[in-house]
């Protein structure tokens, strides 16, 4: 699929505010820490992945089908939990605690990342059957 700049937009957010949340309101009720800590984590996921999803459209251009496929996807993932647990352990991030210990950090982002991830290639596909030829965008 080929993603435009604000198709990439648009599905992260509709994404994160949907499948994000359902994914993070159970979690967080199992685990010690506030809800508003990891809904926040979402929050900043989204506000930094408007930052990297330029980049990746920009990288996306150097690509001879200019295509985005799954494993960049993934890897994009690694690199957006890395950088994101580093921000919060090294400068910290508003309103989340420094010692969030990172395997809870970990478990939550992979629950989120798995369930946004199966969403936007089987989900996304069978409820917005025109999405992914208008480069991810679903207004």
């Amino acid at each position: 699929m080929t993603f435009t700049l604000f198709g990439r937009w648009q599905t992260r957010i509709f994404l994160i505010s949907t499948v994000g949340v359902l994914v993070t309101l159970p979690f967080a009720a199992i685990v010690s820490y506030s809800p508003l800590t990891f809904l926040l984590i979402l929050l900043y996921l989204t506000l930094l992945g408007f930052i990297w999803d330029g980049l990746y459209n920009f990288l996306q251009q150097f690509k001879w089908d200019r295509d985005w496929p799954g494993i960049f996807q993934l890897f994009a993932g690694i690199w957006e939990a890395l950088f994101l647990i580093t921000l919060i352990k090294s400068i910290g991030l508003p309103l989340i605690p420094k010692t969030l210990a990172i395997p809870i950090f970990i478990v939550h982002y992979i629950f989120v990342w798995s369930a946004i991830y199966l969403s936007s290639q089987i989900l996304m596909k069978l409820l917005f059957p025109h999405w992914r030829f208008r480069g991810g965008r679903l207004f």
